[in-house]
């Protein structure tokens, strides 16, 4: 047993604990309900056998004091305790002082509400995973980046189609900067992600299909500054550059809101035409009268 001294973490550690036992009613749990209890909810000894841990452990946990316990143990607590997702990482982080493991799970999706999000933004944005696997997307985006609807569901992630595209690799001008920055932000998330079937498939498949990948994944580059300015080569009006910034989803801390600004108009081309007619007749157009329009008010 290792041991800290007593913190305010600590204290609000056992007064999480002991709040989340008290709510609980031994009907909830499977408990007999016959017997009379001078306090409401659980008693300690029930959660231990619940959680199949110690009581003596769980005991001490709950009083605050200073003692080291796995990870696995923390899981089985919060089990017995039928903690929420929130209320998870909260114990984590209360006892372990940082977040819990991430476990994979289900594939994450984007709601009607991000959905709509994203199409309001006036400049390319998508939706990723933690592994970079893009799940939705705004028309701004299909306009700057390719239809990604046209590609393949297995092919259709940010990593893959900078490394393994060529279509994809050709519209990116500062090629090597951008993918060297992709990829170590990429090998942070594998580092939170290690037993995820997601990454070590798309590892996998990228090794085999792109030499400067297998090279540099050896490398072993982690990083999350990226450069924040990206170029695109967008077929017919040219170079644009636009400002990267990426948002974590609060209700699905896995995803990812990628959004690409402009910095002033001077970052757009030349519009074309139908533009500058008021007419615009394509994505491409409707993109750069957004922006354009956003600008200027």
């Amino acid at each position: 047993m290792s041991l800290r001294p007593r913190t305010p973490e600590r204290q609000e550690l056992a007064a999480f604990l002991r709040t989340r036992r008290e709510r609980l009613s031994p009907a909830q749990v499977g408990l007999p309900t016959t017997m009379r209890r001078r306090t409401p909810g659980l008693r300690r000894e029930e959660v231990a056998h619940i959680a199949g841990v110690g009581v003596t452990w769980y005991t001490w946990l709950e009083q605050g004091r200073p003692i080291d316990v796995s990870a696995h143990f923390l899981e089985q607590v919060a089990r017995a305790l039928r903690l929420d997702a929130t209320e998870r990482a909260h114990l984590f982080t209360l006892a372990h002082y940082r977040p819990p493991p991430i476990v994979p799970g289900g594939s994450p999706w984007a709601t009607p509400e991000l959905r709509r999000m994203l199409e309001v933004v006036a400049g390319p944005a998508y939706l990723a995973t933690a592994s970079m696997d893009v799940i939705a997307w705004n028309t701004a985006l299909s306009a700057v980046f390719g239809d990604l609807g046209a590609v393949a569901q297995d092919d259709r992630n940010m990593l893959w189609l900078v490394f393994a595209s060529a279509p994809h690799r050709a519209a990116i001008p500062n090629w090597e900067i951008d993918a060297r920055a992709m990829l170590a932000r990429f090998r942070v998330e594998f580092g939170r992600h290690r037993d995820d079937p997601a990454f070590l498939k798309l590892i996998n498949r990228l090794q085999l299909a792109s030499h400067e990948f297998h090279r540099w994944w050896a490398e072993q580059d982690v990083s999350l500054r990226a450069n924040k300015m990206k170029g695109f080569e967008v077929s017919p009006v040219g170079r644009m550059e636009l400002e990267q910034t990426v948002f974590l989803v609060e209700e699905a801390p896995d995803l990812r809101l990628v959004v690409y600004t402009p910095v002033d108009e001077e970052s757009l081309p030349k519009s074309s035409s139908s533009v500058a007619n008021g007419a615009p007749d394509s994505a491409l157009d409707c993109l750069m009268v957004r922006l354009v329009n956003r600008d200027r008010n």
